[in-house]
């Protein structure tokens, strides 16, 4: 009888152990009421008696994948994200909700769509960081009777239409184009300004215009490839026609 009882005893014995990993804790039930919450190690559970649910307290990267939103000012987009979110409370986890990860996932869609239609496009592309922020804090508010605690939110991707870019990118080409003719009417007035300086200041100056001829002349003669053209009034070939016909001849 002895000999009977003994395999069948280590058979319990063997199935009755539980490894709970380093990064789990097992929630134990025991007549189908919750007892208490195991550390890792290897958990004795009676079959029949007693039963041990095994939660991963690691951090979990969920993917919330693509959603159709329509923005404040009435745009329709695509919006991703991800959601990295870990177990506080294993207890919690098992007990209040029937499947914590399928529940964050579907709390994590609904408050990204909602959020996107409290801003406009430009917000929203512009300040993704505080919407990623607004989407974290109304999931962990909602998750924390979970037992889950969320660490932050990313979005991903915000797919526009095609239409919409074609014409943010006219608006974003016409803004370059206004900035450029801005830029260059600035350069010609600056230009205007001092060179109606430097005429003034040559025509204050005693011999200054003399002394511009004469270094525009020795920039001229410095390349052998410029060919310099002297306009002389038809009045000063006559005036020096005149001084060579006084000259005596010897």
């Amino acid at each position: 009888m002895t000999a009977f009882l003994l395999p069948i005893i280590i058979l319990v014995l063997i199935t009755s152990i539980k490894e709970v990993k380093e990064y789990e804790e097992g929630v134990k039930f025991t007549f189908g009421k919750f007892s208490r919450v195991s550390g890792s190690g290897w958990r004795i559970v009676l079959p029949i008696f007693q039963s041990m649910d095994i939660v991963d307290m690691r951090t979990k990267a969920v993917d919330v994948p693509d959603q159709e939103a329509i923005t404040l000012d009435n745009i329709s987009i695509s919006i991703n994200a991800v959601i990295y979110y870990n177990v506080k409370d294993a207890q919690r986890a098992i007990i209040n909700v029937e499947n914590y990860r399928y529940a964050i996932s579907q709390l994590a869609q609904t408050t990204m769509r909602n959020i996107v239609g409290t801003v406009d496009l430009d917000t929203l592309l512009r300040s993704r960081d505080q919407v990623a922020d607004k989407i974290r804090n109304i999931v962990e508010k909602a998750s924390d009777e979970w037992g889950i605690r969320v660490e932050s939110v990313e979005l991903k991707d915000v797919r526009l239409p095609n239409d919409l870019k074609r014409t943010m990118a006219k608006e974003a080409e016409a803004e370059r184009e206004k900035r450029a003719v801005i830029i260059k009417a600035k350069a010609e007035l600056e230009a205007s300004e001092n060179l109606s300086k430097a005429a003034h200041l040559l025509a204050t100056a005693p011999g200054a215009l003399h002394l511009r001829t004469l270094q525009s002349i020795n920039d001229l003669s410095s390349d052998q490839s410029n060919t310099t053209i002297w306009m002389v009034p038809i009045e000063g070939l006559e005036a020096l026609k005149g001084i060579g016909g006084n000259i005596p001849k010897k």
